[in-house]
């Protein structure tokens, strides 16, 4: 399976992982130029940074996830991290900022195209009834970690 379409998800994991590695560490390092904000996006930028928290986690998720991406390990565990994370920027743009559309779409699309490429390890958490797993032990049962 050496074609052209057997490495594009791995092009797209690599893109990604670039893109929240460096946005995540720009929200530490401030390396990027921001334009200004006004309005409801400063505000709402301002609220982020006055939680104390919000920012840094947001920032700290996106540059994990992104980390786990480029190293090609846990890549179904970064997507789940990175999804609510999409849905927020999209949110943002379409309802605060209210365009600049573009990258976030495109984000999105990359997001889902590697969750149908990465669709079998997600297959157990999106399954109706699921048992949880039990152990013997000493003649008694704990739930495996």
């Amino acid at each position: 399976m050496n074609t052209i379409a057997s490495k594009v998800p791995t092009a797209v994991r690599i893109v990604l992982g670039l893109v929240f590695t460096v946005f995540g560490l720009n929200g530490f390092l401030h390396f990027l130029p921001q334009p200004p904000m006004s309005g409801p996006p400063a505000e709402f930028f301002g609220l982020l940074v006055a939680s104390g928290y919000m920012l840094p986690v947001a920032m700290g998720t996106q540059l994990g996830a992104g980390l786990l991406l480029l190293s090609g390990r846990f890549v179904p565990l970064a997507l789940a991290l990175l999804a609510p994370v999409i849905v927020n920027i999209l949110g943002f743009h379409v309802f605060v900022a209210k365009g600049g559309l573009a990258v976030p779409l495109i984000v999105l699309t990359a997001e889902v195209f590697l969750a149908w490429a990465y669709r079998d390890a997600f297959r157990p958490m999106l399954s109706a009834h699921v048992e949880p797993r039990v152990t013997q032990a000493s003649g008694t049962h704990a739930a495996a970690i």
